[in-house]
């Protein structure tokens, strides 16, 4: 009986003969890791996902996980702020504060960080379609606590494409919104250089139902297409190019994702520097966030999960992840616990301290499946991606070629759930009727009013007749080519809200409606 991994590759037993790359940790193509001594010189980022209800019970969270050892922050946002809605809007009705938190003016950022020195930390935000507004509000928080906005150290998601493909939470049409990314880019390369100015994500891909090979594939080919957009600007190649990083689900097949890993680093070194050009080595190397599965979490025997994140998270480092976020056992059912949330960083901890896999880098280097597997993954998303640049990465997502591709991987994936071919412990075999449900957390419908009084109080306490210049301005700018990042600095500053901004780009650019079905 054949064995294959979950993208389907035939697995061999095992070969005699086998040629290994000859390639150090830290060099070009950095196959090995990005860094010489990798984790030797210091562990990877563990940074925890959160984000809930108001900022001050996220601030809570986030000081918490400080406390306990965490090293970096992850911002969580609810959908009616990843959507660039206020909480008062209609639409937001019911969602507010729901799965992330409520961010309607930068005074709810101030909140967030509230007793957090930003000068000494580093911060995620899982932002998309409005992530030029919420960069700004971070940065006018820095400013206004009296902490050098150029030294602010962190990374927003900023990557609408995969939006598109996988996610939905999107706004303007795709050129518009690649405007909004590349003005980022540029104003960022000037001011803020310490900070990453996109993520470039395949793990939405992948929990949308992608392979990894359709992971691997996807990414690169979005990511090219930022380079491309960001080289039409006339930017520097290797002045944006070291800010960019990128963003990786850490799945249940555990040589594969270490192998993806170690093909998407090489995979991407040759590309900036065969095809871009790029001269700086710094420019070619891929840094990237891994965060476990959570469409791998089951609701039936959660505390199963701990041991799934266990596995994921050891593919993540031996890997070579620079950053890492390990979901909790609760997550099939419901936001994750102070309990729970602890047990997940916990697990990084052992895993650092206790196994022995950060004392040398790639340590499964030379072994004949992993090798080999990196050679195969490598090779069929190649194939991959140059059926997608012959139809044009844009025109694919238009016509839905990659999201069909993605919607049939989970189609078979389910499939061979069914027919007992895959099996999920817990869910299609050793099933048990008798699993305790654990103590959930719950958002309380309060939050909504609350969120809405404390805008109320911004919008009545602010000068309107300069938040109404400030937003005719950006009206004005939106209709030229001209950067738009320094005026909605402005339009935050001025305590203009995350839907007056979003609005105004709205009523210039339009709103996106795909024009396909699947």
């Amino acid at each position: 009986m054949d064995k294959r991994t979950l993208s389907n590759i035939e697995v061999p037993v095992y070969k005699e003969k086998f040629d290994i790359e000859d390639s150090q940790p830290g060099k070009y193509p950095f196959t090995r890791g990005v860094y010489s001594t990798m984790y030797r010189g210091r562990y990877w980022t563990m940074r925890q996902y959160s984000g809930f209800s108001t900022a001050k019970e996220t601030n809570e969270r986030f000081l918490l996980l400080l406390n306990k050892g965490q090293t970096g922050l992850s911002c969580a946002f609810d959908l009616p702020t990843q959507m660039g809605y206020d909480s008062d809007d209609e639409i937001a009705q019911g969602e507010v504060g729901k799965v992330g938190v409520a961010i309607d003016t930068v005074e709810d950022m101030k909140i967030l960080f509230d007793g957090i020195d930003l000068s000494k930390v580093s911060t995620s935000m899982t932002i998309n379609a409005p992530a030029m507004v919420l960069l700004a509000m971070y940065i006018v928080v820095a400013e206004e606590s009296g902490v050098d906005a150029s030294q602010i150290r962190g990374t927003i998601q900023n990557d609408i494409l995969k939006e598109y493909i996988a996610r939905g939470t999107y706004i303007y049409p795709p050129k518009q919104s690649m405007r909004l990314i590349t003005d980022i880019f540029e104003y960022c390369a000037e001011n803020y250089k310490k900070f990453n100015t996109i993520s470039i994500s395949g793990y939405h891909i992948r929990e949308a139902g992608s392979t990894a090979v359709q992971e691997l594939a996807f990414t690169l080919t979005n990511a090219r297409e930022y380079v491309r957009a960001a080289l039409s600007k006339g930017l520097d190649i290797d002045v944006f190019a070291k800010r960019l990083s990128f963003f990786f689900n850490a799945h249940n097949d555990f040589f594969e994702e270490i192998a993806k890993f170690r093909a998407a680093r090489r995979m991407w070194a040759r590309m900036m520097k065969d095809e871009f050009g790029a001269k700086d080595e710094k420019s070619m190397m891929l840094r990237f966030h891994a965060q476990t599965a959570g469409s791998s979490l089951t609701a039936q025997q959660p505390e199963n999960n701990i041991v799934r994140v266990t596995l994921q998270a050891l593919a993540a480092v031996l890997g070579g992840t620079q950053s890492l976020h390990t979901n909790s056992k609760d997550e099939a059912l419901a936001l994750p616990t102070n309990a729970s949330v602890t047990t997940a960083l916990r697990t990084q901890q052992v895993i650092a301290h206790e196994s022995g896999v950060a004392n040398t880098a790639d340590p499964l280097g030379g072994s004949y499946y992993v090798e080999w597997l990196t050679d195969e993954l490598e090779k069929q998303a190649k194939s991959l991606i140059n059926e997608v640049e012959e139809i044009g990465v844009l025109d694919a997502i238009a016509s839905g070629v990659i999201q069909t591709k993605i919607h049939e991987s989970a189609y078979e994936h389910e499939k061979l759930l069914n027919q007992k071919e895959r099996i999920i412990v817990g869910v299609n075999d050793f099933v048990q009727e008798d699993t305790e449900v654990p103590e959930l957390m719950k958002v309380p419908d309060s939050v909504s009013q609350d969120q809405i009084n404390n805008l109320k109080k911004v919008k009545s306490e602010r000068d309107q007749e300069k938040v109404d210049k400030v937003l005719s301005k950006l009206k004005e700018i939106a209709s030229t080519d001209n950067n738009i990042f320094p005026v909605v600095l402005d339009a935050v500053r001025a305590r203009a809200s995350l839907g007056e901004i979003s609005n105004t780009l709205r009523d210039v650019f339009g709103v996106y409606r795909p024009s396909f079905t699947i």
